[in-house]
């Protein structure tokens, strides 16, 4: 989702999880890293439970992707979905130096305008 204008997801009103993903990239873009990053986007907006996604990554490598989800269920559906497994699995061994995975229960959310 990098590279566009900012999108900010349209999300219900809470409670809703985020699942946030910090993640330094290896240098260079080669390794087909691109088009499995917007094939995961796909595959997440076809599974139960998927509310809504937002990206950015810096020049520098440095990116952080927050996917929203009805429930713990829906986040553990998409963990274990086939092509998603394959993807997290290249990213540790080929475009990943460190990233960090949090998930959170939003209690509150709020904005403008």
């Amino acid at each position: 989702m990098s590279g566009g204008a900012p999108q900010f997801a349209k999300l219900p009103k809470p409670p809703y999880y985020a699942v946030i993903f910090s993640a330094l990239r290896t240098p260079g873009d080669g390794q087909n890293y691109g088009a499995t990053a917007a094939r995961m986007v796909e595959l997440a907006q076809q599974q139960p439970g998927y509310l809504g996604i937002e990206s950015t990554r810096g020049e520098d490598g440095f990116g952080i992707t927050v996917s929203y989800w009805d429930s713990e269920a829906a986040i553990l559906a998409w963990k274990q979905q086939l092509d998603h497994s394959e993807a997290r699995r290249q990213g540790r061994e080929r475009w990943y130096q460190h990233y960090e995975l949090r998930v959170a229960k939003v209690e509150r959310a709020y904005g403008m305008p």
